[in-house]
């Protein structure tokens, strides 16, 4: 069931159900955090290994306390500068949340989206809901109502339809339990923004997986995706070998993010065999879309 009304996705959730929310950057599958049984659907309804953890997505930046044991100072500052938006926080879990939640581990990743929608369920909702993204574990995201659809069918009770996702890609990830907090996954916020107002003292991922988007393949399209640096690379590579298609928005970071997944599942919509995507320069949202490329094109 597809619409937009806000009345039908609270009663839904307020009962244990699943509802598929739009954001900024992909469709959430979300469940009540705090409802355990919903939470487990939501892994079932991916596919998705218990063991990787969830997304909490609230209403707003003062919501963080509810559900960090603690804040340091780079949460508060990141929370009170990037919220809402594509930013995911990396904190110590409160005593109530659920390990089902984050995997059985002792920290929680927060979230505070930016869609009018979704802001005012969240609202309306009071709590957070755990939501990643609404389609099978480790295939394309999903940037609209129609992808989800198809994507899980009646595994979602209700799809609230907030138009296709503007920016495309996930938030990023920063751990705030580490000193220097680290990247996890680049997104829809730059490292070089998030870096400059941490006053440099950011690293990259180091350590075992603990948040989304980190396993090694990910994000995959049944085509086979082949990587090249340049548009004359993918010409040539292409020119060379049977149904190929070339995937090339590198002049423009934002159309490259905004379009990456629907052409991705358009690719395997008409059949394509191999997607040949020139990789964007390694700024701003480049390291995100060079991130997920590299994921789906891992085997």
């Amino acid at each position: 069931m597809t619409g937009s009304s806000i009345e039908r996705a609270l009663e839904i959730l307020r009962n244990g159900g699943l509802v598929a929310i739009p954001t900024e950057t992909v469709y959430g599958l979300a469940g009540d955090a705090s409802n355990e049984a919903a939470v487990r659907r939501i892994f079932e309804a991916k596919g998705r290994p218990a063991d990787h953890p969830l997304i909490v997505h609230v209403a707003t930046a003062q919501q963080l306390g509810d559900w960090a044991s603690s804040v340091p100072p780079a949460a508060a500052v990141l929370a009170e500068t990037c919220w809402p938006g594509p930013l995911t926080l990396l904190v110590s879990k409160a005593a109530h949340v659920l390990p089902v939640v984050t995997g059985g581990r002792d920290t929680v990743g927060i979230r505070v989206p930016a869609h009018p929608l979704t802001t005012e369920l969240l609202t309306r909702f009071g709590g957070g809901l755990a939501a990643p993204s609404a389609n099978r574990f480790g295939k394309v995201s999903p940037t609209t109502a129609a992808h989800v659809v198809a994507d899980l069918g009646s595994g979602v009770d209700y799809v609230l339809d907030g138009g296709a996702c503007p920016i495309g890609v996930e938030s990023t990830i920063v751990d705030c339990t580490t000193n220097p907090p680290q990247i996890l996954r680049p997104g829809g916020i730059g490292s070089e923004e998030i870096s400059a107002l941490l006053d440099g003292t950011l690293a990259g991922a180091d350590g075992p997986s603990r948040a989304p988007g980190m396993l090694a393949s990910h994000y995959a399209p049944t085509a086979r995706v082949m990587l090249v640096d340049t548009a004359a690379e993918a010409a040539a590579l292409a020119a060379n070998s049977s149904g190929g298609w070339i995937l090339d928005h590198s002049d423009d970071l934002s159309e490259y993010a905004r379009s990456l997944y629907a052409d991705l599942r358009s690719a395997d919509e008409r059949g394509v065999a191999v997607i040949i995507a020139v990789m964007p320069p390694a700024i701003g949202l480049g390291h995100a879309i060079r991130d997920r490329l590299g994921k789906a094109a891992t085997p």
